[in-house]
């Protein structure tokens, strides 16, 4: 829609529809603002319509919008009738994907609503923080190499008394090695799962073997770890209602998966390469 909004010569909005000036109470969804050919477009594919739009649009005055958003319609409509109620077989099958898609994203939204309940966050936040402990915070350096060997070599020579800023600042492909591999403060959650798995069993003074994730293999040392006070209820509150709601989402699908009759036919000779053969779907 960014390229393809028509926007009328200015001269044209003086004779805008009654929608832009009429009274709201008036209006629903099913409220017909244009009939091409018999067919009807209303405010409710056009609010739709609206909700797709890039912001830019979106800023742009309402009777401006409104007026180029409908003839883009209008000019949509009278080209889909050259088909005369044909649907192309590629267009009927993303349709059904879209479909698919938005349905289940309607389900989705309703799950996490129920998820982010007030009272089951301030039930998941007593029992996260009853005792008044937030849990640790981390201070560690590592040094980041591309193998494990690597890595081992540098742990090596770390755990002889090398200074261990010295060995990041040689050796450590990582964006802190010119800063001596040093990271600062962290609680949990904020590094990769392999690290900070490796970095909460570690005590002050400890150098790890070697860790591996995503951006390679580190050797990892623990300068430091202190305890923290619980955080308020309200400092938390939104991220444990989305910690709630996506592992609603996750618990729910599992169980409507388990449940559903799923059946996966084995074809004969199947080569999943078919799916680059956009010809299958061509009429």
């Amino acid at each position: 829609m960014l390229k393809g909004l028509t926007f009328l010569p200015a001269a044209a909005f003086a004779f805008g529809l009654a929608f832009a000036t009429g009274a709201n109470a008036d209006h629903h969804a099913n409220t017909v603002v244009a009939k091409i050919n018999g067919e009807e477009i209303t405010i409710g594919h056009m609010i739709v319509a609206r909700m797709s739009l890039p912001d830019q649009y979106k800023e742009l005055p309402d009777d401006v919008l409104f007026n180029a958003l409908l003839d883009q319609m209008i000019q949509q409509t009278v080209l889909k009738q050259q088909l005369h109620g044909e649907v192309p077989t590629q267009v009927k099958l993303r349709l059904d994907n879209e479909s698919r898609g938005l349905l289940a994203a309607t389900v989705i939204e309703g799950i996490m609503e129920t998820g982010r309940e007030e009272s089951l966050v301030r039930e998941a936040y007593e029992a996260r923080y009853s005792t008044g402990d937030g849990g640790d915070e981390f201070n560690a350096s590592h040094i980041l190499v591309e193998t494990e060997e690597r890595a081992n070599e540098i742990k090596a020579e770390a755990e002889t008394g090398l200074d261990f800023a010295t060995l990041a600042k040689e050796y450590s492909t990582g964006p802190s090695g010119p800063n001596g591999g040093q990271l600062g403060w962290f609680g949990t959650g904020r590094m990769v799962p392999e690290f900070e798995a490796a970095v909460v069993e570690m005590q002050p003074g400890d150098i790890s073997k070697p860790v591996e994730t995503q951006f390679g293999w580190h050797v990892i040392r623990l300068n430091d770890r202190r305890k923290i006070s619980a955080p308020e209820f309200d400092e938390v509150k939104e991220q444990i209602a989305q910690e709630l709601a996506i592992q609603a989402v996750e618990d729910r699908v599992n169980q409507l998966t388990a449940d559903a009759d799923i059946q996966r036919p084995e074809i004969e000779d199947f080569d999943p390469a078919v799916l680059r053969d956009g010809s299958l779907v061509r009429d």
